[in-house]
């Protein structure tokens, strides 16, 4: 019985994969299922010979960067390359799951859209805000564009007057942004939007070089909606399993409070609005 299990995966990943999978030419005949080990080595980037020893088990010590380079080229998701680097002794580095998938399932806007007594919206870690159920809209109505969390909160004449506790919404932010940068620093999203908030906002500078880090809270948060009025919610974040890096956001107000009537009112009016709205213009 082989104790060979990295490269028993390597091959079996291999085997599952044609040229055609991975936009490659086929040539003479083929005498192995799948791959080539060459090819693998191609896609890779790595010496053949090195990546034969690696299946055959002479050599089971492969970088981060090989074991990036290899899930690349193996077109391992997110499950199988956190294996891999597990066969490995290895513990996954932060390249691959930084770059955050932009785009959100239609099954998640599904799910979002089946929340339709609360704000519920998918955020990157940048805090981008990739995509919104109808109440999320509402909420965020005030800002032009309702974009990025960040540039919402710093730079949106809104943002003050949104936010009740403005500077504790802001250090959030900038907590957020910072645990964020410890997953990709030099992200480009995310150089770009550091870049354009320091230009602009001595607030972000400051709290910037603070170096604070924190992730997302269920800390209450209190907002005002111009159409409504006072808001108290509190927050709840999911990972999105099948897209690292992305969160589901869920606000909730207490049942039966002021704020929950808040919410219903301001769902009924943008309804009202969108119904208006002539079609096209959606």
């Amino acid at each position: 019985m082989t104790d060979n299990h990295l490269g028993d995966f390597l091959r079996a990943r291999r085997a599952d994969l044609l040229p055609e999978d991975v936009d490659m030419a086929s040539y003479g005949t083929r005498k192995v299922a799948g791959l080539r080990r060459e090819e693998v080595a191609v896609l890779a980037g790595v010496n053949a010979d090195y990546y034969t020893r690696l299946e055959q088990g002479r050599e089971r010590n492969p970088s981060p960067q090989v074991l990036d380079a290899l899930s690349r080229a193996l077109r391992l998701d997110a499950d199988a390359r956190a294996h891999l680097y597990r066969l490995a002794g290895a513990t996954p580095g932060n390249q691959s799951a930084s770059h955050t998938a932009e785009r959100v399932s239609p099954a998640l806007r599904q799910l979002m859209d089946g929340y339709s007594n609360t704000p519920a919206f998918v955020l990157n870690r940048t805090l981008d805000v990739l995509a919104a159920n109808a109440l999320a809209d509402a909420l965020y109505s005030p800002f032009d564009p309702a974009d990025n969390l960040a540039r919402m909160t710093f730079l949106d004449p809104a943002g003050p007057h949104f936010y009740t506790d403005w500077d504790r919404a802001a250090q959030a932010t900038v907590a957020n942004l910072r645990h964020a940068a410890g997953f990709d620093p030099n992200h480009p999203g995310l150089r770009a939007l550091v870049r354009t908030l320091t230009e602009h906002s001595a607030q972000f500078t400051r709290l910037w070089n603070a170096h604070t880090v924190r992730g997302k809270t269920q800390d209450a948060k209190h907002l005002f909606h111009p159409e409504v009025g006072a808001l108290t919610v509190t927050s709840q974040a999911f990972d999105v399993r099948d897209a690292p890096g992305q969160q589901l956001v869920i606000y909730h107000a207490e049942p039966g409070s002021p704020s929950a009537q808040a919410l219903g009112l301001l769902g009924s009016l943008h309804a009202t609005r969108r119904h208006a709205e002539p079609r096209s213009a959606r």
